[in-house]
């Protein structure tokens, strides 16, 4: 890692993180190296080895970054007292449209970014991952206090496996779409809110 300050490190790293983010815009996650991102930003291949040491730490960077953003709104809705159970499910079902990016991470093969990833950079995503679960839980135990700590663990675990789900459901490509048409499969359009609002009903209704 070059000398610097932290804040300039962090302006580094997020520039990087940046373009990267745009590429997955329009890239698919096996197609992005660190040549691609290198061609859009002020960096060579060579010196974003100095903040990454593969483009899966770039990724797992993001999934932090978007845990993190995350946990900014599930802060605000803890924030909220006395909410009846529909605005509830409005704001968590608005905080998971929020997160579309969160989504689509989510949606691909975590093992391989995780497993080419150096462990501190893998603590430090799994911490902003672990103020989620913790966020979601206190955000139970404030709004749901008839639940016991079973209830939470089970419904809290349940959040998060629709979390890996949702992004390929809500967001189909075209080619999808016409094997869904071709196999006689209704391609019926929901929104990412659409099917969180669904979903949180089911929890806490």
């Amino acid at each position: 890692m070059p000398k610097g300050s932290p804040e300039l490190t962090n302006a580094r790293k997020n520039e990087i993180m940046d373009a990267c983010e745009r590429l997955y815009r329009t890239m698919n996650f096996r197609d992005i190296t660190l040549k691609e991102v290198g061609a859009v930003t002020t960096f060579t291949r060579t010196s974003i080895y100095n903040y990454f040491h593969s483009k899966e730490e770039i990724f797992l960077g993001l999934f932090q970054r978007e845990y993190e953003l995350w946990n900014e709104s599930l802060r605000d809705i803890l924030g909220c007292a006395g909410l009846d159970r529909e605005t509830l499910i409005d704001l968590l079902a608005a905080s998971v449209e929020d997160r579309q990016l969160m989504l689509k991470l989510l949606s691909i093969n975590l093992c391989d970014i995780e497993e080419n990833s150096r462990m501190d950079r893998l603590v430090a995503c799994k911490k902003a991952y672990g103020e989620s679960v913790e966020l979601i839980d206190q955000i139970f135990k404030e709004f749901c206090p008839e639940w016991d700590e079973l209830k939470r663990k089970e419904t809290i675990r349940s959040v998060f496996v629709f979390l890996y789900g949702i992004y390929p459901f809500a967001f189909r490509t075209e080619k999808q779409e016409e094997a869904m048409e071709q196999a006689g499969i209704p391609g019926e359009k929901v929104s990412v809110y659409d099917l969180a609002v669904s979903f949180f009903r089911m929890l806490l209704a």
